[in-house]
């Protein structure tokens, strides 16, 4: 009877592993699907004013110089969204 039990919680095991992202997806499904247009151009800005705001703080008091040339080319192409 052990072995039987024994068996049975591999195989749950086993099927449990291979159906994981379906498990996932199921249960715990993506936030980001259920976005409107607008709700996705809203979360966008968001996080463009978040990255912009994180590359000016870290200019602080000596300006540009303190950005390296990545940081300043993607301030610029933040500025001009």
């Amino acid at each position: 009877m052990s072995q039987v039990l024994i068996l049975a919680i591999i195989i749950a095991a086993v099927l449990l592993f291979f159906n994981r992202e379906w498990i996932k997806n199921r249960f715990f499904p993506d936030k980001h699907t259920n976005y409107t247009i607008d709700d996705q151009f809203n979360s966008d800005k968001r996080e463009r004013e978040k990255e912009i705001d994180r590359l000016l703080s870290k200019m602080g008091k000596n300006g540009v110089n303190d950005l390296s040339e990545k940081d300043r080319k993607r301030l610029d192409e933040l500025s001009k969204m």
